[in-house]
């Protein structure tokens, strides 16, 4: 088996991702996006807080109001599984603008060719962030259809006595997948790569995709870890763009 197949080469490019955040010039693309995510989620938290506090004042009479310290925790646990579910998708929405400009910046630094949203500063950055938003949600929601038009059969197959059974690893398998489709868009998509060219790329190298994705699969669901997922695994698919399929496509 080559290297560039290798599922556990995947894995490391993700985990290099780390490595690659922490170089001058890309804190910004992480920081930014993280800050607006975190605000949105705890404003949504805080105005949940606040109805469910309306809710139990209506629902209980003094008599019961002991039952308060069992429901508030499980307010707290919804709210857990809330941000766990939502943030990916969520998360990456609102990101996606900041993930193709982070995409650009982290290959630069790989290639060693200059990259003007270095020398922007601050105002540059804004703008460019603006002009890329459009673009950036589209294909977001190209990804999205992308994954209902599959998500959709494997449910189909819950229903189905025995089959059923093999359908959590397939799911699994699934998210791996998609993972390593929604983050390698960002380098591959600034190098004009279309949809079905990325899906082809990806498909002609599945141990690598799915060791990547696996990857990024296992990090998202660890508490804590999860709000560094997106700006990790932009940066390692990046890398895993320019030095897998990018050099091979060049030496082919």
């Amino acid at each position: 088996m080559s290297f560039r197949n290798d599922f556990f080469t995947g894995i490391q490019y993700f985990l290099r991702g780390f490595s690659l955040l922490n170089q001058p010039g890309i804190r910004r693309y992480v920081l930014v996006p993280l800050f607006i995510n975190t605000l949105l989620f705890a404003s949504l938290i805080y105005f949940g807080a606040g109805q469910f506090e309306e809710f139990l004042d209506q629902l209980l009479p003094n008599l019961f109001d002991w039952l308060r310290w069992l429901l508030w925790p499980l307010f707290a646990i919804l709210s857990l599984f809330l941000v766990f579910f939502l943030f990916s998708w969520v998360g990456n929405l609102v990101a996606a603008p900041f993930n193709s400009l982070l995409a650009q910046v982290i290959a630069a630094k790989l290639t060693g060719i200059s990259h003007t949203q270095q020398t922007k500063g601050w105002v540059g950055f804004i703008k460019d962030i603006a002009n890329s938003t459009i673009t950036a949600v589209l294909s977001e929601l190209r990804k999205l259809q992308y994954f209902f038009l599959r998500a959709i059969p494997i449910g189909i197959l819950l229903l189905i006595p025995g089959i059923n059974i093999i359908v959590p690893f397939l799911w699994l398998a699934f998210s791996a997948w998609m993972l390593a489709i929604e983050y390698t868009d960002y380098p591959m998509g600034n190098y004009g790569v279309s949809f079905s060219e990325q899906r082809k790329y990806l498909s002609e190298h599945r141990l690598l995709s799915f060791g990547f994705g696996s990857m990024v699969l296992l990090a998202t669901i660890l508490p804590g870890l999860n709000f560094l997922v997106i700006p990790t695994a932009v940066a390692g698919a990046t890398a895993m763009w320019i030095e897998q399929f990018l050099v091979e496509g060049r030496n082919g």
